[in-house]
């Protein structure tokens, strides 16, 4: 079983990728560590960390693809999280590998970023992980990806969470979503 945690900035796939790990006893692999890795591992990998998203998973999904399948072929589990997931990518599996995926897409509405830019969203990014840079995007810029990324979800038909009001109560939702996709897994085995 392969869990695979994408969305918008700042949304708590860190913190859930960790929470599963403690709940579900399965190691996590961060893509954006993966990126980081890559990049000063070899600084002319194609890509640097300030280029677009897009780009970066251009040069990142053909590898973690591979782990993905890897693991599922070594009948293996693995939580799988970042930004650098899109929507697109889940559908590049195949029957065999897809039905061992649980792809979550987290996003916030605008109302929520809006009501809770500074107090929750920019005060908790650092819950899990210490970002040693300041957050540099404008609420209108936040509100702008997740629009972009909600679009994608939908093009894609990809399960997509987004938070509205409450993000303590509507996460519990993604979570309960990936213990049914847990158990369907698991009676299919």
């Amino acid at each position: 079983m392969i869990i695979l945690i994408s969305g918008s900035s700042c949304t708590g796939k860190t913190l859930m990728a960790q929470t599963l790990l403690e709940t579900y006893h399965i190691p996590y692999v961060s893509v954006d560590h993966l990126k980081m890795g890559l990049y000063r591992g070899n600084p002319d990998c194609g890509f640097t960390p300030l280029d677009s998203t897009e780009q970066i998973s251009n040069k990142l999904w053909p590898i973690v693809k591979g782990m993905i399948m890897t693991a599922i072929e070594n009948r293996q589990h693995l939580i799988v999280e970042g930004c650098y997931v899109l929507p697109r990518h889940v559908k590049e599996f195949k029957e065999a590998y897809a039905e061992h995926i649980i792809p979550v897409f987290l996003g916030f509405t605008e109302h929520y970023i809006e009501d809770n830019f500074e107090s929750k969203i920019i005060t908790h990014r650092n819950v899990v992980e210490t970002r040693a840079y300041p957050e540099d995007r404008t609420v209108s810029q936040h509100i702008g990806e997740h629009q972009r990324f909600r679009q994608q979800c939908a093009e894609y038909d990809v399960p997509y969470f987004e938070i509205d009001q409450h993000y303590e109560s509507e996460i519990r939702k993604v979570y309960s979503y990936i213990e049914e996709q847990r158990r369907r897994i698991e009676r299919g085995s």
